[in-house]
């Protein structure tokens, strides 16, 4: 995304919640970026995802647009929560999921993203929620930069620019936390 481009949305972040014309538009300048994130996110499942790669990217922008009271501070501060929204949706899949193989309350569920990460063993994805929250909870900007990097798709210098750092220090937090997040998940499966 070029700089015009980044200005852009900054701007129709702050005319959200003024006007349905600058959401319209902003889905239109992010969508891109955000499909591809989701499907990076389903790299490796099943054939013919792309549908649900499409919902993921809706269910996360309904999310982050239904509060209008949220008052964007910029480009950054709405990729770190689209990360957020786009991490709670796939935990929250996951536990579905994991309930169902229990023997949960089977029901009828219309086609969105409850239909993501099907072939993706829920039990490996609540240990890495877990093991976000035990990062958050010791280092809430290594965390931070685990979202952006893996959640929201950012590069390093998107990430650094996003947080206000410098790229060593995102480049060091980023192997510090995945190191960890190796470990922790190790521990648990």
């Amino acid at each position: 995304m070029d700089d015009d481009a980044r200005n852009q949305v900054t701007r129709l972040l702050h005319d959200v919640g003024r006007h349905d014309a600058a959401r319209e538009e902003l889905l239109t300048l992010v969508y891109d970026h955000l499909r591809r994130i989701a499907q990076l996110r389903m790299k490796g499942e099943r054939a013919g995802h792309t549908l649900e790669a499409t919902g993921l990217v809706h269910e996360v922008f309904l999310k982050l647009m239904g509060d209008e009271n949220i008052g964007w501070q910029n480009r950054g501060h709405f990729y770190a929560a689209a990360a957020r929204a786009m991490q709670q949706i796939l935990i929250d899949h996951a536990r579905r999921r994991k309930a169902d193989k229990r023997g949960g309350g089977r029901t009828r569920v219309p086609l969105s993203v409850v239909d993501l990460a099907q072939d993706v063993d829920p039990d490996q994805i609540l240990a890495l929620d877990e093991a976000m929250e035990e990062l958050e909870a010791s280092d809430p900007r290594a965390a931070s930069v685990v979202r952006l990097r893996f959640f929201a798709g950012l590069e390093v210098a998107e990430t650094a620019e996003v947080l206000g750092l410098s790229e060593r220090t995102v480049m060091r937090d980023w192997a510090y936390a995945r190191a960890l997040l190796f470990e922790k998940i190790s521990e648990n499966g």
